[in-house]
């Protein structure tokens, strides 16, 4: 068992041999190189999604994960809508790193891949489709037994009740100097 249970609420601190070794363990691994190493831009990115039922969960690269929990509405979205949610967060949390790069999207729900087409859908849909066009993506049919990390994370998040998703696309905001001074001397 990893020593993290001693970070949760109202847990004594009881630092036992077995946080000792998981310690060295760490501690072995952090020092251990690469630890982080930057991205090739030349290659395309990949985002392994899956949705659970509380829960989606994100993986860009081998390096980066992210997951959220679903809120209360978002718990009673289709599947469909949930796999499509978790490819829409990943695409708002891996934004800065995937942006002008090509995205091949990995998820176990193979229908995701024809939402991207589809014309009648519902307003949600149709405004994550309209975000996703943004970036240059391939969607990859790869069953759950193959996508274990994401797989996991989707699983993971409703018992740690983590913070949830904000289904709501990013409101992007122009600036504009207005300022009719020379900045000329």
């Amino acid at each position: 068992k990893p020593p993290n249970y001693l970070l949760r609420k109202d847990v004594p601190f009881e630092f036992t041999d077995e946080c000792e070794v998981a310690f060295r363990k760490i501690k072995e691994l952090l020092v251990k190189a690469p630890i982080i190493q930057p991205p090739d831009w030349n290659l395309p990115f990949e985002i392994m999604c899956d949705a659970g039922d509380y829960a989606v969960g994100a993986v860009a690269g081998a390096e980066k994960t992210e997951d959220k929990t679903l809120n209360e509405a978002q718990v009673n979205y289709a599947t469909t809508e949930k796999e499509l949610l978790a490819v829409v967060f990943a695409f708002e949390k891996f934004r800065s790193y995937i942006v002008n790069s090509k995205v091949i999207v990995y998820t176990d729900h193979a229908a995701i891949k024809y939402l991207l087409t589809k014309k009648d859908a519902k307003p949600r849909l149709i405004r994550w489709i309209l975000m996703l066009q943004e970036f240059d993506v391939e969607i990859v049919d790869k069953k759950g037994v193959e996508n274990v990390v994401a797989d996991h994370l989707s699983r993971m998040s409703h018992s740690k009740g983590g913070p949830p998703i904000e289904d709501a696309l990013r409101d992007d905001t122009l600036y504009a100097v207005i300022d009719k001074d020379s900045w000329m001397l």
